[in-house]
């Protein structure tokens, strides 16, 4: 069919005359396309696992798919670093743990500003910290622990997953606060340094409690403390630092979900009640508890608070200790 000339001209007057549709118009039709989750770590990890559990949720909740892709490298900031440059429309995301606001201070320098480079959008799962020791240590609370430290001098080290985590940087606060003389051992991860006390070859063990929860339970190391601020799930009869007259020695590792700065809001909004929604479905519950993750989902708001304080307290450690990056 043709068109008159002077009817063509009509009609596209007309078109370039519609109004344009609020900005909420199309947030609300979000997502029109598949979204790119950015994980900077290797493939098969526990954030790796979670980011690819709440993906496939959030495929089947949109209908538009959520695909996962693992940036590893210089500590998680390759992948933060390349999300961060990322267009602000809320079609590539970022899962990543605590070391998002560890390595600001740990590294001389990062692809990104932990306060200014991201849109928080929702705390996915916490993990607790376990101190556990070999049964032929003299200890059976944390107190008897710190005692025995304190009597033998340089005698005692503690295996960690590796230099800069969270599980080393709750050890070195330990150290600090308390003006004891303990050594860190680091390892590869945190397989390794539980091998390394369930050997006897390292007295004590700081880190999540999945690599020793099996021989906590036989019998075969002992955990005398929590570090979270409730009990942890998976071990509800160890107390937690603050119950054994710790309360500074506190703290638990966070994965999360970020978008780049500029995001709109009601995308942003969108994201976390979708997240929340999936992290209450009972089967994502169970899988999360299987990697000892607890499910703990948060607003944007709370989220953003978390890791001001977290970068602010671990890097006030990170510079008292005089850790530097292996």
């Amino acid at each position: 069919m043709k068109l008159h000339r002077r009817t063509f001209l009509h009609l596209a007057a007309g078109a370039t005359a519609l109004p344009a549709l609020p900005h909420i118009a199309w947030a609300q039709a979000y997502p029109i396309r598949p979204v790119r989750v950015i994980v900077p770590f290797a493939a098969g990890g526990p954030t790796d696992v979670l980011a690819r559990l709440i993906s496939q949720k959030l495929s089947d909740r949109f209908g538009r798919q959520f695909y996962v892709e693992n940036k590893p490298g210089a500590g998680s900031s390759i992948g933060t670093g390349e999300a961060a440059r990322a267009i602000a429309d809320g079609y590539t995301v970022l899962v990543t743990t605590d070391g998002y606001a560890i390595n600001p201070t740990l590294f001389e320098r990062i692809p990104y500003d932990p306060q200014g480079s991201f849109e928080p959008v929702t705390i996915l799962a916490t993990v607790p910290q376990v101190i556990t020791v070999n049964p032929a240590v003299p200890a059976k609370t944390l107190g008897d622990l710190i005692a025995l430290i304190k009597t033998n001098p340089g005698k005692y080290s503690f295996a960690s997953p590796g230099t800069g985590t969270q599980p080393h940087l709750l050890g070195e606060l330990l150290r600090l606060s308390l003006s004891i003389d303990l050594v860190h051992v680091p390892f590869g991860g945190g397989g390794p340094a539980a091998a390394s006390v369930i050997a006897g070859h390292t007295p004590i063990y700081i880190g999540s409690p999945v690599p020793v929860l099996e021989q906590i339970r036989a019998g075969k190391l002992l955990a005398v403390a929590v570090t979270s601020s409730a009990r942890a799930i998976s071990l509800p009869d160890v107390q937690t630092t603050a119950e054994a007259g710790y309360s500074n020695v506190a703290g638990e590792s966070w994965l999360g979900m970020l978008v780049p700065a500029g995001t709109p809001t009601e995308i942003v909004n969108t994201l976390n009640r979708e997240a929340g929604r999936v992290l209450e479905l009972p089967d994502v519950k169970e899988r999360l508890s299987v990697l000892g993750l607890q499910p703990s989902a948060s607003s944007s708001e709370e989220f953003a608070q978390r890791i001001r304080v977290d970068v602010e307290r671990w890097g006030t450690v990170i510079r008292a200790a005089n850790i530097k990056p292996e």
